[in-house]
């Protein structure tokens, strides 16, 4: 009977997400392949013409090929902004958690702060306009780095509690000083929690389409999310085109949970049942 109910459950679950992920991404799919009249219905009747070619070379090429350009930006964005909220946030981990104190408890304050808070989107703007960083590149890596940093440090945080200190006094025995005791020491046995952050936050930072949009205004250097708008105007939408765009940047990051779903969950966890 115990069986019984627990296949039911799991028949119930696919069932819901069947609904809520696959429905939705095979009506995208389908209204991406067809003509620009029969994408106006907006419904689920099978394509008449196939135009899978036509689509996708249209959308490459408006606005003079902006969604190419968008995906070197996208790629630059991510690359940079990943790899320092792994940096950083490994390292604030790593001092927060080996360090208590009322310091530490202020930190962690700031960091919990981080992402209850919701962002002032104002402020920034006038402190990177103050920087020169406005409508630059670098400017939207900081403005990611600043809503990703608290997320990895949480995570790193609670990997870290798991290693036993007696590894750091052994270290320092040899001769270790706490950068070279972060990076030869522990840095390498936080791998799992590692890999989870950097996926976790590629997907994040490529499908941001907010920041992008507050702090990145302008064609020259459009993400791919912000290219959602060169089907749209005033007076009509291209809705295949739209679709179109929509599935062509869906496929990095669903690739990425695809093949690392299984890491992603076992970096997550490990942290949380050992600490």
């Amino acid at each position: 009977m115990r069986a019984l109910r627990r296949l039911g459950a799991e028949a119930v679950a696919l069932a819901v997400a069947t609904v809520v992920f696959l429905v939705p991404f095979a009506f995208m799919a389908l209204t991406a392949v067809k003509s620009p009249a029969q994408a106006t219905d907006l419904d689920f009747s099978w394509p008449t013409e196939w135009r899978i070619v036509q689509n996708v070379t249209e959308v490459v090429r408006a606005r003079d090929h902006v969604l190419l350009r968008a995906y070197v930006n996208s790629t630059i964005v991510t690359v940079a902004s990943v790899t320092l909220i792994v940096v950083f946030g490994a390292m604030a981990a790593f001092v927060l958690q080996r360090r208590p104190g009322r310091l530490g408890a202020l930190a962690n304050a700031l960091v919990l702060a981080g992402l209850i808070i919701p962002p002032a989107v104002v402020p920034t703007i006038w402190l990177l306009q103050k920087l020169g960083l406005f409508k630059t590149l670098p400017g939207l890596v900081l403005v990611e780095i600043a809503y990703g940093l608290p997320y990895a440090v949480l995570l790193f945080r609670a990997f870290i509690a798991t290693i036993p200190r007696e590894l750091d006094e052994a270290a320092m025995i040899d001769g270790c000083g706490g950068l070279r005791l972060f990076l030869q020491v522990v840095f390498p046995l936080l791998r799992p929690v590692t890999v989870t952050v950097i996926l976790t936050s590629s997907v994040a930072v490529f499908n941001d389409f907010v920041n992008p949009l507050y702090f990145l205004p302008g064609d020259d250097y459009a993400t791919v999310q912000v290219t959602l708008y060169n089907f749209q105007s005033q007076y009509g939408t291209q809705w295949n085109l739209l679709f179109m765009d929509i599935v062509l940047i869906t496929i990095p990051p669903l690739l990425a949970f695809v093949f690392f779903n299984r890491k992603i969950v076992a970096g997550m966890t490990s942290g949380a049942v050992k600490g």
